[in-house]
């Protein structure tokens, strides 16, 4: 051999080698090509991945990894196995929600990595691609020489392009019930919402945020990022740095488990998710969340029918009356042994009050705080909450039987209340017996509750452990036939699609800080907030409806930072098959009669056909239209922050060649959230396809149209 051919021959060689440690790169596009992920390994073997918007970065390199207890961190010397790619497009049907017909269409990339090492751990990336944003989940193979870890850190990077605008609330590991703040990504400070004077169980350990957290970029492009379909899994907060613009994902722990996660192989996790979208209003109308969870496994839920309820509640929260006999437990006390005497709200007089306002209204539900037992205990130590409630014992005044007779014979649905005082160890012992007791009343849903600090001692509420808890009540309703309505809940995840009958959740600052919170109450920016955030995370029981905004009878230091007009909007605004009319029975009379306003929430449905964001900016303003399952009628909801301003209506969405009459509920030429809240005007006229319309709406105002079609 000649040297020109034996130097041709190590060349040769030497090309294979550098291609063998060259790393791939992988990548998927979504259907319509605007996103693509783009997988590769590091120089180190340490998986990689980037996002692009129409060919534009907008996660750039993020690296992943796992720390697992007592073995080497997963993190680096992997290999390329195999991979897959895969796509699917179908359509399924919401038994309730926002919409009938849900698109599930994307593009998917299955990676297989191997650890290059002694016991060539394996893992698998699973990456799905929709048009309207990303998930990716790991997913850990059945292999030989693993069998369960504890997982004490995912590292889990989001390495952001630029200093966005961001909508946060700080990542408490045990409640939501934040407001949320804007400000841009470098200036995030979680830390400082530590030990807020109305949050009774707060832990906040790093400067991380909660989830959903929407952004918008200076190109104007919206990003959302959460999770889909946690389960048996800690949920995820990201925690920020600040300098390097990057979020890192960091799951709730266990002081008990001394880790994040416990799981048994195979075992896959929540999937990651980053919505993207171009306009505001499109985070609203997607279903990426829905679809990265597997379909309904627990079959018909006709059990439960979407409605509107009133409930001996509100009076609680503004000092009208009592949870317990003895009077003490209100949210103007909220101390053991102050008792104002017996001003307990959940008696058998007021119960039935109740049900001939919603009989005589179109209200469908009624519930009832207060009613069971321990309520007087309540606030006892942790060490004591253990036991409290039973779930079936009334207290004396109020005659279980004598109410729910009344209320059949009056065509109105109990809901059932379970305050668990954040013992979930004493509500899964009473599970079978509570909810067997409901059955025999009839009674198809129920309103948990978990405040406190989560007893066992070392548990939060957004753990693995809790996150297990909240999963196994809704199995267990789901054998019985119940809905759960959850309050101080795990975040929603899109389980809602797989588990039904789970209608909807609080796990927001909600319509009770307005009667009890000592720093004002819900701003006017709060919920056309929410509507881009916590809102993209499901349905939410917000309980709006107060028309006495100022409720000086009772507690003139606070009020709902609202018009009234802003929540008859909320019925359409913030989604819930269950909607709450939350005030008192006495603040829906005016004169004698019923408050004219309230013919909107006797009209506006909560089951929907379609739905159609018409205007929005995070914080701003928002509008909305809805169109009631199985009819032509429409709803029509706007809101905006503290800035009055004026919406312009195009209603190209009603049917072609047909006329309807609109009842205009909106701000009065006065109307203020502060200075003059109630004012409002209604206004009656005709529309067609074709009309267009320009409705002003004051600070802290709204607007809300039912469109019914005229036959």
């Amino acid at each position: 051999m000649n040297k020109y051919y034996l130097f041709l021959s190590i060349l040769f060689l030497l090309t294979l080698i550098s291609c063998e440690k060259e790393q791939m790169s992988l990548s998927v596009t979504s259907p319509n090509e605007s996103n693509q992920i783009v997988f590769s390994l590091s120089k180190e073997g340490q998986p990689t991945y980037l996002i692009t918007h129409n060919n534009k970065k907008i996660i750039d390199t993020s690296y992943l990894s796992f720390d697992i207890k007592d073995l080497p961190s997963l993190k680096s010397n992997f290999k390329i196995v195999s991979s897959t790619t895969g796509n699917a497009d179908e359509t399924w049907q919401m038994p309730w929600g926002e919409q009938l017909d849900v698109r599930n269409n994307y593009n998917e990339l299955l990676i297989k990595l191997e650890e290059q090492s002694e016991t060539k751990r394996k893992l698998n990336i699973h990456f799905k691609v929709f048009d309207d944003g990303v998930g990716f989940r790991f997913e850990f193979p059945k292999q030989d020489n693993l069998d369960e870890i504890l997982i004490t850190d995912e590292n889990t990077e989001f390495n952001l392009t630029g200093d966005h605008k961001v909508w946060w609330i700080p990542g408490d590991w045990d409640i939501y019930e934040h407001l949320y703040s804007e400000t841009k990504f470098s200036e995030i400070d979680a830390l400082s919402k530590r030990d807020h004077p109305n949050l009774a169980a707060t832990y906040i350990p790093e400067n991380a945020v909660n989830t959903p957290v929407t952004m918008k970029t200076d190109d104007g492009l919206y990003l959302s990022f959460h999770e889909a379909d946690l389960t048996n899994y800690a949920a995820m907060t990201l925690k920020v740095d600040n300098k390097s613009l990057r979020m890192l994902s960091e799951l709730v722990g266990s002081k008990r488990l001394n880790g994040k996660a416990k799981v048994e192989l195979p075992f896959n996790t929540p999937w990651r998710t980053i919505q993207i979208a171009e306009k505001a209003g499109d985070l609203i109308e997607s279903k990426m969340i829905l679809n990265l969870n597997d379909p309904n496994e627990i079959g018909d839920v006709s059990y439960f029918t979407p409605m509107k309820y009133v409930g001996i509640w509100w009076e609680m929260h503004i000092g009208k009356s009592t949870w317990d006999m003895e009077g003490s437990q209100d949210m103007n006390t909220w101390t053991t042994g102050e008792s104002g005497g017996s001003r307990h709200g959940a008696t058998t007089e007021n119960a039935k009050k109740y049900i001939d306002f919603a009989s005589q209204n179109g209200i469908k539900g009624l519930l009832v705080e207060g009613w069971n037992t321990g309520w007087d205990k309540w606030l006892a130590s942790a060490d004591d909450r253990e036991g409290l409630f039973d779930f079936m014992t009334p207290y004396d005044d109020y005659n279980f039987d004598e109410v729910m007779a009344y209320a059949k014979e009056k065509g109105v649905e109990v809901i059932m209340h379970h305050e668990t005082s954040a013992a979930p160890l004493t509500y899964e012992k009473q599970m079978d017996v509570a909810y067997d007791f409901m059955k025999a009343n009839e009674i198809n849903s129920v309103k948990t509750g978990y405040v406190g600090e989560i007893i066992p001692k070392g548990e939060y509420h957004h753990g693995q452990w809790m996150v297990n808890h909240y999963h196994k009540v809704l199995e267990e309703t789901a054998k019985k036939k119940i809905a759960v309505n959850a309050h101080e809940p795990i975040k929603g995840t899109g389980k809602r699609r797989t588990y039904p009958n789970a209608i909807s959740r609080e796990g927001l600052r909600g319509q009770e800080f307005n009667a009890w919170a000592t720093d004002g109450g819900n701003p006017p920016n709060h919920l056309p907030t929410v509507a881009f955030t916590r809102m993209l995370a499901g349905p939410i029981d917000f309980t709006p409806g107060a028309f006495n905004i100022k409720f000086d009878e009772y507690k003139k230091d606070n009020q709902v930072n609202t018009t009234l007009a802003h929540q008859l909007a909320l019925y359409v605004v913030i989604y819930s098959p269950i909607q709450m009319a939350c005030d008192l029975p006495e603040h829906y009379m005016l004169n004698g009669k019923i408050h004219p306003a309230f013919q909107f929430i006797a009209d506006v449905a909560v089951d929907w056909q379609q739905t159609k964001v018409l205007d929005a900016e995070v914080g701003d303003y928002v509008t909305i239209a809805r169109q009631e399952k199985g009819s032509n009628n429409w709803f029509v909801g706007g809101i905006t922050d503290e800035n009055e301003r004026t919406a312009s209506l195009s209603f190209d969405f009603l049917e072609e060649g047909k006329t309807y009459n609109a009842s205009i509920y909106k701000d009065g030429l006065d109307s203020h959230w502060n200075d003059n809240p109630q004012i409002y005007e209604i206004e009656n006229l005709d529309i067609t396809k074709d009309t267009k319309l320009d409705i002003k709406l004051a600070s802290g105002g709204g607007f809300a149209i039912s469109i019914i079609e005229k036959k």
